[in-house]
Parts: structure tokens; sequence; C-alpha cells
């Protein structure tokens, strides 16, 4: 039997493939990936995930899932910011749901504020010193999760990992 995490984890990977327009479709998807539930749990974690409907232009509506990290209205200037913090990065290391991220000093409030204010899923929260970030991830979030939720928000990280 797979966990809540897991199950949550490949509903967000369906559905940010864009293609899903019903509960009912989404259900089918994930039995066939070997989840067992119902539609009210799957409702639960859809609530739970803060997925929503918006328009298609063929299919009437698909899910989505807002987009942790940057979004349209942010300036090339403010992408720009962001970019030049992931030059402070130094290394990442993890211990169970923890993860600690070195920085060059002064550079990790700066980046843990960002990482804050995307408030990716798969992470609960940051702590702050002057070089150094502890990451407290979700239960059940995967070192390779935990990367790529960093990559979508610095995109420039991938070049330092």
């Amino acid at each position: 039997m797979k966990n809540k995490i897991q199950r949550q984890l490949e509903i967000r990977k369906i559905i940010q493939k864009g293609n899903v327009h019903s509960q009912d479709e989404l259900l089918v998807e994930l039995k066939r990936r070997g989840f067992d539930l119902t539609q009210a749990t799957l409702s639960r974690d859809l609530k739970v995930l803060q997925v929503a409907k918006v328009p298609h232009p063929v299919k009437g509506y698909v899910y989505t899932i807002p987009e942790n990290g940057l979004t349209e209205k942010h300036s090339a200037e403010h992408i720009n910011r962001i970019n030049y913090l992931a030059d402070g990065f130094q290394d990442l290391q993890f211990s169970g749901n923890l993860a600690v991220l070195k920085t060059v000093p002064g550079y990790a409030s700066s980046i843990a504020a960002v990482i804050d204010t995307a408030s990716p899923w798969e992470i609960l929260g940051t702590v702050a010193g002057d070089d150094t970030i502890l990451i407290i991830q979700r239960e059940g979030i995967s070192k390779n999760d935990l990367t790529e939720a960093l990559f979508k928000i610095m995109p420039k990280l991938k070049d330092k990992l």
C-alpha cells in the first residue's frame, strides 16, 4: 500500500502534465499506477494540494496546481536578483526530512526568504542564519523532490548541484 505523501506527489505529477479534466479521470489514472483510494480521499487530497480547475481550449476545464516559485508577476529584474542569489550557494546536505543549505556569508537569509515566499509544497519552512539554511521537508519527500522544488524557485542552482 502506498502512503499519502506518495499519493499526493503522484497527483501533482499527473496534474502538472495538464491533461486531467475530472476527478474520475484522475482516480482511474491513480488506480492504474497502483494507488487504492476513494473519491472522498481524492477530494481531500485535491483540497490540500490547492488544485483548481482552469479553462482549456479543447477539454473545457482541466485541473491545475498553483505553481510555486516564480509567476508572471515577477519582473525580469526580480528574476535576475534571484539568479544572483544562487551565486551564493555552496552546498546541500540531507539528514532525514531535514536539509542544510550552505551559502556564502550574508546570503542565507535572502535565499531562505525567496524559498519561503515561493512556499513550495515539498518544504514546510526554513530557518536561516548568516551562511546556513535549515530546510524542513514534508515527511516522505525525497532528496530529488526537494532539489527539483529548489530548481523551480532558483533555476540557476542546477548549475551548482
